[in-house]
């Protein structure tokens, strides 16, 4: 028997949670590493950060957080920006590379889950489903479907998540690539502070939910966006 706060549902969530890291961040970090060495920078395969292996991507901090909150991030991918021809411009495009791929993820995720909620056999799963028959043949498709439209949500939420323009997130790096120089010498002077601040926005997030409504409306607004993209699916294989 578990605690009232230590549940079975609990430790799935934490499961589910190791599994987006193990499975998505990879795409993400090697996305950025892959953009830099095609401006020219290899600086991050040189080091091994090209890889779906998530050990090589682990920050500790992040990881904590992605655990027990549901969101974080992984150890910068290392960039030398002296080897980029057109540096401001190669820098936003590093920096936009991993949340661009979790969107084209999310979508190709979206894409596979409409195929299958189109077909017959997605179409009797779902029903058979639905009426909770202890006979049906279906499990595995609809763990797959499960898994699929959660794939797509976590998906959404890493891409628009670090799009915030806060330190140390991708959005930040965005955004710093068109600040005035002073700006971005007295942010990266106060970098720190600035991401203590933020990780305790984040904690303060997950008691109010008010201060983290703006996030959850545009995550979801987008990952409306995804599932419109792909209906067009359902009318060729119906």
């Amino acid at each position: 028997m578990f605690s009232e706060g230590f549940t079975v549902e609990r430790l799935m969530l934490y499961g589910v949670r190791i599994a987006v890291f193990l499975l998505i961040i990879p795409i993400h970090e090697s996305a950025h590493g892959l953009m830099a060495k095609w401006l020219g920078d290899d600086t991050a395969d040189k080091e091994g950060r090209i890889t779906l292996n998530p050990i090589a991507h682990l920050d500790l901090s992040g990881f904590l957080l992605m655990l027990f909150i549901g969101f974080g991030w992984a150890k910068p991918v290392p960039v030398n920006i002296s080897n980029i021809k057109h540096k401001r411009t190669g820098y936003a495009l590093i920096s936009a590379a991993g949340p661009l791929s979790n969107l084209i993820a999310a979508f190709v995720g979206a894409a596979i889950a409409m195929v299958i909620f189109s077909s017959e056999v997605g179409q009797q799963a779902i029903m058979a489903n639905f009426m909770d028959d202890p006979d049906k043949e279906y499990n595995v498709l609809n763990s797959v479907l499960t898994l699929l439209v959660f794939f797509v949500q976590v998906n959404v939420g890493l891409a628009v998540f670090n799009l915030i323009p806060l330190p140390p997130l991708d959005g930040f790096n965005l955004v710093r690539a068109f600040l005035p120089l002073k700006a971005d010498r007295w942010i990266f002077a106060h970098q720190r502070t600035i991401s203590g601040a933020f990780i305790i926005l984040i904690l303060v997030g997950t008691t109010f939910p008010e201060v983290s409504a703006p996030l959850m409306y545009v995550i979801g607004r987008t990952e409306e966006f995804i599932w419109w993209s792909v209906s067009w699916i359902g009318q060729l294989v119906a």
